[in-house]
Formats: C-alpha cells, structure tokens, sequence
C-alpha cells in the first residue's frame, strides 16, 4: 500500500522540519522510492536540504492538488507541513473528500506528529487526531531537543487515545549537538554527506553517525506504517556504508 506521510504539527519548534529531512535521507540512503514536498514559503527549509523537494503553496486554494498526483506515481510521499497549517491541511482534505482519493490511487494516510514539554504541541496532536480519527495512521515523535521530561504528555488524555483507540506508535528524537547543527545548517548538508567529509572532524562525524544510526533504528521500529508493504518486511538492519550513501538532506 502507498503512504502519504504527513509530519504535521502546527506548532513551531517542535522538529517536524528536523524529523522530515532525517527522514527523506533514510529513504535515499537505503533505496526506497518517495517524493518529498516542502509547503514552507518562509523557510523551505527541506527543499534547501533536499533540492529535489517539490514545493506546493499550501495558501492557494488548488496548492496541494499536486499532492495526490505525487501519491498516484510514488510509493511514498513525505511532506513537510509549515507551522500554523493544520486548519488549512484539515480543510482541504475536507473540501475534496481527500480520504476517498487517497483509498482509490490504494494509499494510507500517516501522520507524523512531533511533540515536546509544550503543552501547545499536545493540544495540535489532539486537535489533528480529533479531526481525523481512525482513518490515518499516527506516530507521535518524542523530540527530545528540550530535555527527556514529557510529563504533560505522558499524563495527558490526548496520549491515552492515540494509543488504545487509535492505535499510535511513538518514537524518540535524540537532541543533536548545537555546533553540529549550525555546522549542517550553514552548509545545508546532510548528515550522511557530512560523515564522508573532511570539513568535520573524525569525532564530530562519529557523533553524526551515532546519531543517525539511532534515528534509522527509531525509524525501522515504527514497521509498516513508515513503509510500503512490499517493502516493511526487508532487512534494514544493516548500516548502508558511508560510500554508498547519497548526499542530500539533514538537520
């Protein structure tokens, strides 16, 4: 089955940027066929990371039209929703009954939901699976940018329904190094393509895979609602060598 794969919360912060690139690298760099979309008009910045990232304006009223003919020719679709666009994401797949074109092109709808400390990153995860119900797939991404403590989140309600009623997988983000961050982001290099360059130094990039090797892992643990069916069952386990690796995208 096909995936359109939304990273969506309309707080900002909160990683979806850091999750989407990361996660468009995971698919070059073990093979597996996707498109990418950016809907930031402000930042872009997973087309920075990743140029072949297609951008759709999600503010005109046929901007993400485009989308379902990225589902029709692709196995995977990862998009990397702006902040403050959850009302607009909502409604369009409202107004063109988005759900029903997704079962006829044989695709699922997962959606990707970063949350931190902030109650505010809850109450978006609340209000998106609200909207929604059973007719997606959830993870809920614990960035843990801002320390390990999710305390609101792990006594909130929100969390009890996406995991007995709507059967929701959770993941983890290990907060990166700052300096190496900034040092990504001021080359708008992927981690994968910094692990073979010799502008990093050889702890720095150990520092990057480790990093990297951990989010795959979280990755893979997430099954199939991350990949296609045919692909689910294929052994990911072992790390793809840094000189097979494709440059492209990371933060």
């Amino acid at each position: 089955m096909k995936k359109l794969i939304l990273v969506m919360n309309g707080k900002g912060g909160v990683g979806k940027s850091t999750f989407a690139i990361n996660f468009v690298q995971f698919h070059k760099d073990h093979g597996l066929a996707h498109a990418a979309v950016d809907t930031d008009n402000e930042n872009s910045t997973l087309k920075r990371f990743h140029p072949e990232a297609v951008f759709l304006e999600i503010n005109k009223p046929r901007g993400l039209d485009g989308l379902f003919d990225l589902v029709d020719a692709n196995p995977v679709v990862i998009v990397d929703c702006r902040a403050a666009s959850t009302d607009s994401i909502l409604n369009y797949l409202t107004d063109v009954d988005g759900f029903s074109v997704l079962s006829s092109l044989g695709a699922s709808l997962v959606v990707v939901s970063p949350v931190t400390h902030e109650p505010d990153s809850i109450e978006q995860v609340r209000v998106i699976s609200a909207a929604i119900g059973r007719r997606a797939g959830y993870v809920v991404v614990r960035n843990r940018v801002h320390g390990d403590g999710f305390e609101i989140y792990d006594q909130s309600r929100t969390r009890a329904r996406l995991l007995d009623e709507l059967n929701a997988v959770e993941i983890s983000l290990r907060r990166l190094p700052d300096w190496l961050v900034t040092a990504l982001h001021l080359r708008s290099i992927s981690i994968t393509a910094a692990a073979a360059s010799g502008s990093f130094s050889l702890i720095d990039r150990q520092r990057l895979l480790n990093w990297q090797r951990e989010f795959y892992a979280e990755i893979k643990s997430a099954g199939v609602l991350f990949l296609p069916d045919s692909s689910a069952h294929r052994d990911f386990q072992q790390t793809v060598p840094v000189s097979r690796m494709e440059s492209g995208g990371c933060s």
